[in-house]
């Protein structure tokens, strides 16, 4: 065995004795409500497929179309030969979902997020980043060369303290929309106004709020009502928009056209695939056209998270379909979804270094394909584990 084996196969079993090990379940039908794991039938309450839109039959069927017509794979970057008609249609697609002026695809929000920063700020500029960011946001910071600032989850006070004291060229708040592990929606329409105050900019992270948050599904923006004061949008079509991959940059045409010709995960990634491209465009389709998946995950959301606190657990959050659920101890928050498992209920534990030390939970995630009796069944479970685990 060579050092390096060595080195981490003892890191590995610190990692198992501390109850941190992920393990990957394999599931093994498509992305539903109901799937199959480990030979039988469960209840998924962690998927991202807010919308349930990963195998919807409009979105298979346009994804099936796209490859007869526009064939499987590009094979290049989109500035030699990989950008077809189709691309620039969902980019313009996307720009007015969001009010904003261009778009930029990109292989996923990580790329996104990862290729910004360092293309659009330098030295002479300032970054202010929400201390609970996604870790794309994270590393792609750590990228540039602008002056980094970190603020407390959410702290107004902080982060104005933190604008007052720069003198950069451009200033630039960065923040997630959702913060994905507690389920809470950041303070947007207090961000903007700072912003306007201190002559910044605004970029959000929508990956967990594009196509569902607010009252079109247009992000955490709208749900405050500042969507055209944001400067920025980040998301990903991997999560409501379908569920499957790929991501993208909304902003204004100069930010956009900077980063067609500076943003290294564009200009060194292969083009998005053609069947999700137009299987993205049908998603598009659905929600602009039908508000009533929007409002039976929003129904969904308020149910569960109101029986879930009635017997007992306390919840992070207050709106979102994103529900943490809070047991801190990390082996047996282990212990109960494995329990809740055996009871067909497919959750997942979340603990260190995801979130932070003794802050393990258990993340439901509602869908609108869930019904009520469902949701029931999931509580009665979670009542069930909870007082034999003695959590509740």
């Amino acid at each position: 065995m060579k050092k390096i084996d060595q080195i981490l196969k003892k890191e590995l079993e610190t990692i198992k004795n501390q109850g941190t090990y992920k393990n990957e379940r394999i599931i093994e039908t498509a992305q539903e409500d109901e799937i199959n794991v480990l030979g039988k039938k469960v209840l998924n309450f962690c998927a991202n497929n807010y919308l349930g839109l990963a195998n919807n039959s409009e979105i298979r069927k346009a994804a099936i179309s796209a490859i007869e017509q526009w064939g499987f794979g590009l094979g290049s970057v989109r500035f030699i030969c990989g950008t077809q008609t189709i691309h620039k249609e969902l980019e313009e697609t996307v720009s007015n979902f969001l009010n904003m002026e261009d778009t930029i695809l990109y292989s996923s929000c990580f790329d996104a997020n990862g290729g910004l920063f360092e293309t659009i700020l330098n030295k002479e500029d300032a970054v202010f980043s929400d201390e609970l960011n996604h870790a794309s946001i994270i590393d792609g910071i750590r990228l540039c060369k602008a002056q980094k600032y970190r603020y407390k989850n959410c702290d107004m006070v902080d982060l104005e303290n933190q604008l007052k004291e720069s003198t950069a060229r451009i200033k630039l708040i960065a923040t997630d929309g959702v913060f994905s592990m507690d389920g809470t929606i950041a303070p947007i329409d207090q961000i903007v106004k700072l912003a306007a105050k201190y002559d910044a900019l605004v970029m959000v992270d929508d990956c967990h709020a594009t196509g569902f948050i607010g009252l079109n599904g247009k992000g955490s923006g709208e749900h405050h009502n500042v969507l055209n004061q944001v400067d920025i949008i980040t998301s990903t079509f991997g999560k409501a928009l379908g569920g499957a991959s790929g991501g993208f940059v909304s902003a204004s045409s100069n930010i956009i056209n900077i980063l067609r010709q500076r943003s290294r995960p564009y200009l060194f990634s292969n083009s998005l695939a053609p069947a999700l491209v137009v299987a993205c465009l049908k998603a598009f389709e659905i929600i602009n056209n039908d508000n009533g998946l929007i409002s039976k995950l929003h129904e969904n959301t308020h149910y569960f998270r109101k029986k879930i606190h009635e017997i007992g657990f306390e919840v992070k959050g207050d709106s979102h379909p994103i529900v943490p659920i809070m047991i801190y101890d990390a082996k047996k928050t282990v212990a109960m979804s494995e329990m809740l498992l055996e009871k067909n209920i497919y959750v997942i534990p979340f603990s260190f270094p995801v979130v932070p030390k003794d802050q393990a939970r258990i993340r439901v995630q509602l869908s609108s394909l869930h019904t009520q009796q469902q949701l029931d069944y999931a509580v009665e479970a979670f009542h069930d584990c909870g007082k034999s685990l003695n959590i509740i």
